[in-house]
């Protein structure tokens, strides 16, 4: 990646996605989606399931629409998707991605700050934040209803910076979907990919600034390059 990220060794704040990021649940959301479809006579492959990667639900409903038709029940599905996950999430629990909290902790005291950008509604965002106690980790933590647009739009990334008072060239992006990944280098950020369910193409690679596989590999670069002792 050659453009608008070449920005030296300053990091200003360094924003998480959620799901799929912070935490593995982009295969649970995606059994869930095939089970509550399946129980309405509809359904899901995985190629549809990407372009919801990212998303928020308002994003999703309009995808949904064009779809399954201007009659799908997207409402109640909803319902039914949130009932079922957290059903999962009490019977297998939801695991962090490897790594975090070892990332988590090695920024804790490093002049940088940091923030969620999640498309997921804020009460849910938060519900699933306390699990891990995770909350306390982020000095803002922004969702999908509390903006307009959807990634790839840059707009919550954006929204981040302006309420931390951050420049968003100096803002490290921490990704694991495609959206997001455009999404922050069309904020003119530094968009770092660690693939869960899909890996990036060429156009995504060629507007990625790095690309890594968990995120113990993001905290020895970051210790590396941009917080050394």
């Amino acid at each position: 990646m050659e453009t608008s990220c070449k920005v030296g060794k300053l990091v200003e704040l360094i924003i998480f996605d959620m799901d799929g990021l912070i935490f593995d649940s982009e295969r649970l959301a995606y059994e869930v989606w095939q089970a509550v479809l399946g129980r309405h006579g509809h359904e899901i492959n995985f190629e549809f399931y990407r372009k919801l990667i990212g998303s928020n639900e308002e994003r999703i409903k309009t995808l949904c629409l064009e779809k399954y038709g201007k009659d799908f029940p997207f409402e109640e599905l909803k319902k039914e998707r949130y009932q079922e996950m957290d059903k999962l999430i009490k019977e297998k629990g939801l695991a962090l991605k490897p790594g975090l909290l070892e990332l988590l902790n090695f920024l804790k005291d490093k002049p940088v700050k940091k923030a969620v950008a999640t498309s997921t509604n804020r009460e849910r965002a938060y519900k699933l934040l306390n699990l891990h106690h995770l909350v306390p980790y982020f000095d803002i933590i922004l969702c999908g209803d509390e903006i307009t647009k959807s990634k790839p739009d840059p707009e919550i990334f954006l929204k981040v910076c302006e309420k931390l008072s951050c420049r968003p060239t100096k803002t490290m992006v921490l990704e694991d979907s495609i959206a997001g990944i455009i999404a922050s280098y069309n904020g003119k950020m530094m968009p770092i990919m660690i693939p869960d369910m899909i890996e990036p193409n060429e156009e995504v690679k060629d507007k990625t600034f790095k690309c890594f596989n968990n995120l113990l590999e993001v905290r020895d670069y970051l210790a590396e390059n941009f917080f050394q002792a």
